[in-house]
Formats: structure tokens, C-alpha cells, sequence
């Protein structure tokens, strides 16, 4: 093993790569030296997220699909690790997940491989904090929202089943609300909306009355705590959660943003039915337990919120 976490080998293998939190694994790794294997088909991710290491001769960059991409089984074979950071966004996207996919590459060859989820797989519990080993409670399919939600759960079941058939020593990581550079509001990202507005002079929409809250991870600390987990010997078979514990109202968010950004914008509050489909469910409370984390890694995200709002907006 190297000090990265990711055993020597020919390559590693990042599938979404060319995403947020993709590009700045792939960065990490170059910059120790490692060569990286990116495939992407930019429906989500972009090429410019990896311009600090276009000319990077360790980089390898291959647009397709994970499904399309016809050398996926010598890639795997070659890996010295696999993460899986390919997202699905959208009903459509969901059921063309490739899991199966890379699933059965990398158990053709027992090669290491790491699986985000995301913290939507606790669903509408009621709990102020989420440990790995509760139970989870999704809403009803009658919802679209609970679409991405089962589509990660049954991410994490397919690869936790891989894990005990097939011994493929595979890690489940469910993340928790990761921002910083690089990271777009296209898909209802809240701080990139927030830091985007607050910019151009414009109101900052809170949805509701802004008392749900949020924790946020810099996407640093999220990079750390993977990389972290693919040294851990325990860890394979394991579900663990990535995230911040400093906890902050959306309201409170968006006034942050204003003073941090010294921005003249208002606040504006929308009402959910002005915002989203009639039946929309937002969750009062997104706040992860990482004691397990920390116990299998030593490491826990601490980088303080004001302190990624000023990244996020190009402050730092």
C-alpha cells in the first residue's frame, strides 16, 4: 500500500471522474504520482474539471459510458482499485444504472473497488442523527424524489451481496451533502445556488421557512475519508457515512453566504408548492453519525463551515 490508500498498480480506475467529486479524487491521486484511468461520459461531469491535470501524461481520459465502454473488463482487470463514482441524476438515468456492470468486472477479478451512496438512503426517519445501522424509512413511490433513494439502496444491496458471494472486497460510503469548488447548483445544489446569486446581486431562494437543516463536508475532507477507508484492512463489507457534523439551517446558510460573500442580496422565501411538484417531502434534518469512521480511519472532516463557504465561492 501506498500513503494514498490505493495499492501500487497500473492504474486506478474512477468512473465519473470528470465529476465534482471525481475530478478532485483524480487530482489527489496524480498528484501523488499515480496513474488514473477516468471514464465519463460528461452527461453530468466536464472536461474542465480536469484542466489542472489535462497535460498530466499519468491521466487517461476515455468518454463513454460505463455500460458502452467496451475495454470496462481489461480496465478492471488492470486496476489496482475501482471507485465507482458514476451517478445516476433523474428517474431515466436510474434505470440504466450500470452497477451490475462494474460490479461483475471487478469480482471477475476480486479487484478493491469503492461504491458511494448518499445519505437519501435514510429516507424519512425521524432521527436527529443517521448511524449505518438503522433502519431506513423511504416514502412512497408516488413521490419521484424516492427514486434516487431506492436506486442507491439497491446499489449498496447488489454490492454488499457481491461482497459475501462473490468476496469482492468492496465499500459502501454514504455521503453526506459535499460542497466546494468546482460543484454546480444545475441539479438544486444549495450552496453553489446560494454562492452563485449572492455573486450576481440576486435573491437567494429558501425553500420553506429555512429551518431545515443541513451539515456540509468540504469535498477535501470527503477525498481524505475515501481514500482513508481503501487503507483500512476492515473495511471491505463495511457501510460507513461521510460527512460534516456542524449543523446549520438553510436560512442560517443563506445568511452566511450574504455576510461571507459580502454580497447586497435579499433572502426570499418560497413556498414548497411554488418550488416543487405538490407532494414534495423535504427532510427537517440530514446529520450523520462517523464515530465508525473515525474508529476504522482516525479521520473525521473538520474543516468549519465558513471556511467552505469562502472555497465554494472562490474566496480562499
Amino acid at each position: 500500500m501506498t500513503p494514498s490508500g490505493v495499492p501500487d498498480a497500473p492504474h486506478t480506475l474512477i468512473t465519473g471522474g470528470a465529476g465534482f467529486i471525481g475530478s478532485h479524487l483524480t487530482e489527489r491521486l496524480l498528484g501523488q504520482g499515480k496513474r488514473v484511468v477516468v471514464i465519463d461520459d460528461f452527461s453530468t461531469g466536464s472536461l474542465s474539471n480536469l484542466a489542472a491535470v489535462a497535460a498530466d501524461p499519468n491521466l487517461t481520459v476515455i468518454e463513454s459510458t460505463v455500460t458502452g465502454c467496451e475495454s470496462l473488463g481489461s480496465l478492471v482487470a488492470e486496476s489496482g482499485y475501482v471507485f465507482h463514482l458514476a451517478a445516476a441524476v433523474g428517474v431515466d438515468l436510474v434505470l440504466q444504472s450500470p452497477i451490475h456492470t462494474i460490479l461483475e468486472a471487478a469480482a471477475t477479478n476480486r479487484t478493491p473497488m469503492l461504491l458511494p451512496s448518499s445519505s437519501e438512503v435514510y429516507g424519512k426517519s425521524s432521527r436527529e442523527r443517521f448511524a449505518e445501522t438503522d433502519d431506513l424509512l423511504i416514502g412512497p413511490p408516488t413521490l419521484g424524489r424516492w427514486s434516487y433513494a431506492c436506486s442507491k439502496l439497491m446499489d449498496e444491496f447488489f454490492a454488499l451481496a457481491f461482497h459475501a458471494e462473490r468476496q469482492l472486497p468492496v465499500i459502501v460510503a454514504r455521503i453526506f451533502n459535499t460542497v466546494g469548488p468546482r460543484q454546480t447548483g444545475r441539479y438544486g445544489m444549495v450552496l453553489p445556488r446560494f454562492v452563485e446569486a449572492a455573486k450576481a446581486g440576486e435573491p437567494l431562494r429558501v425553500f420553506g421557512d429555512g429551518q431545515q437543516s443541513r451539515c456540509f463536508a468540504h469535498v477535501t475532507d470527503t477525498v481524505e475519508a475515501l481514500l482513508r477507508l481503501t487503507l483500512c484492512d476492515r473495511a471491505p463489507g463495511g457501510v460507513f457515512n461521510i460527512g460534516s457534523t456542524e449543523e446549520v439551517t438553510i436560512l442560517g446558510l443563506a445568511k452566511r453566504v450574504i455576510e461571507l460573500t459580502g454580497s447586497t442580496s435579499e433572502i426570499e422565501l418560497v413556498p414548497y408548492d411554488e418550488a416543487y411538484d405538490n407532494g414534495f417531502e423535504d427532510m427537517q434534518r440530514r446529520q450523520p453519525l462517523i464515530d465508525k469512521l473515525e474508529q476504522f480511519t482516525g479521520f473525521r472532516p473538520t474543516t468549519p463551515l465558513d471556511d467552505i463557504i469562502r472555497s465554494t465561492a472562490g474566496l480562499d
